[in-house]
């Protein structure tokens, strides 16, 4: 079970679906963070302080905040998936694979046609 932290654009119905699967997930909207054009720096200081893994559909933004500052709990960077069921259960293999999710950055990439 991973203590997640859904940004703005991540789908909804991919986070209700980790939940379904065991995950704490905790949203941007559910946080009081929505439309608030929060920088993701500060997104990733919210789930730091919050004990929370970042997970994100906007993989250059954090991939780069990965590089400069990997002291974090974790960043899940993935390509949208129309299949919402078939990218949350991606996502859950990856996380489980994985001994701690503390400084890793963890690509879920979209599996072609």
């Amino acid at each position: 079970m991973a203590r997640l932290y859904a940004d703005e654009m991540f789908p909804q119905k991919v986070s209700e679906l980790l939940r379904t699967m065991g995950h704490d997930v905790l949203t941007v909207q559910e946080a009081g963070n929505a439309n608030l054009g929060i920088p993701d720096d500060e997104v990733l200081a919210f789930a730091i302080a919050d004990n929370r893994t970042v997970i994100t559909l906007n993989r250059q933004d954090f991939i780069k905040l990965h590089r400069s500052s990997p002291k974090h709990l974790g960043i899940i960077v993935c390509t949208n998936d129309t299949d919402r069921f078939r990218m949350a259960t991606r996502i859950n293999e990856a996380i489980n694979q994985e001994e701690s999710l503390i400084g890793n950055l963890i690509r879920i990439v979209r599996p072609t046609s």
